[in-house]
């Protein structure tokens, strides 16, 4: 959290309020949120003095700001990352990280109370337009450029359970554990079942639904939780209402009515209907 509809969310957030205004002193007030760009928080704020962020893209969850210079500011929001424009005179967030003054009397704050997120100045890499921590990223299912037909038969070669490859960045990006569990719940399908067995209709719908899901939800801003994922202006996202069986543990499935389980799953949870998504004859 957040995932791709969350940090789709900020992206657009950032093309309307943060573009076309030049960047003055930035002020790194926790080195850990710069701590992946190598050569330091002094480095840092100095490539960011004075260039002019032109555009704002995504891959996944990672987002960037493109720079005049031809250099990108990159994001990851990790946890409980936020990007807010803010008023210059508001007062600073509890959990401020890195603080960018713009042009207009505004400031691009980053806030980040468990400090997984980064920031990071990056060069382009061999994808055009692309920085270069994130050339190994696959695209997303909301890229244009995207091949269903190409990701359905990867799946189904992989030998693993279908979350862990959904979740697998290198195969898809963008796809979290809140999204990979409704996209399943409305797919039928358990988090442990194998891609091996996923017939070519299965794995077909199972990424229509991911699609469908994620789209529904950035049409009602993402989902927010605890309050740390909003938008540039600090609004939370609505999709929580939607959700059928993350975070809904002992509550009745909407389809048929028998508890929703929790079960671990790669140090975190996974949620599903024991009667709609039985589990394979292996894990009983």
């Amino acid at each position: 959290m957040p995932e791709l509809p969350e940090v789709e969310v900020v992206r657009r957030g950032l093309a309307t309020h943060a573009l076309g205004w030049t960047v003055g002193a930035v002020e790194v007030l926790h080195p850990r949120s710069v701590r992946r760009h190598v050569p330091g928080a002094a480095d840092f704020a100095a490539r960011l003095e004075g260039r002019v962020p032109t555009a704002a893209h995504r891959r996944g969850k990672y987002l960037w700001l493109t720079l005049d210079s031809g250099e990108m500011l990159l994001s990851h929001l990790g946890m409980s990352g936020q990007m807010l424009v803010q008023p210059a005179g508001k007062p600073d967030e509890k959990h401020l990280r890195v603080r960018l003054p713009l042009s207009d009397g505004r400031e691009l704050r980053f806030v980040d109370q468990r400090t997984f997120g980064h920031l990071l100045v990056d060069a382009p890499g061999e994808r055009e337009g692309v920085p270069s921590s994130v050339d190994h990223i696959a695209l997303d299912p909301m890229d244009p450029d995207f091949a269903p037909e190409s990701f359905v038969r990867a799946l189904r070669a992989r030998r693993t359970e279908v979350k862990r490859a959904l979740l697998d960045q290198s195969l898809v990006s963008g796809v979290g554990n809140i999204y990979a569990d409704e996209a399943l719940w409305r797919a039928r399908l358990h988090w442990a079942r194998s891609t091996r067995d996923l017939s070519l209709l299965q794995a077909t719908e199972l990424l229509g639904h991911v699609h469908d899901v994620m789209n529904e939800a950035l049409a009602v801003g993402g989902t927010t939780f605890d309050g740390l994922y909003v938008d540039v202006n600090g609004r939370s996202g609505y999709f929580e209402r939607g959700l059928n069986a993350y975070g809904r543990q002992d509550r009745p499935c909407v389809r048929c009515g028998a508890p929703i389980v929790r079960e671990a799953f790669m140090n975190r949870s996974s949620f599903s209907c024991p009667h709609c998504q039985p589990a394979p004859r292996a894990r009983r």
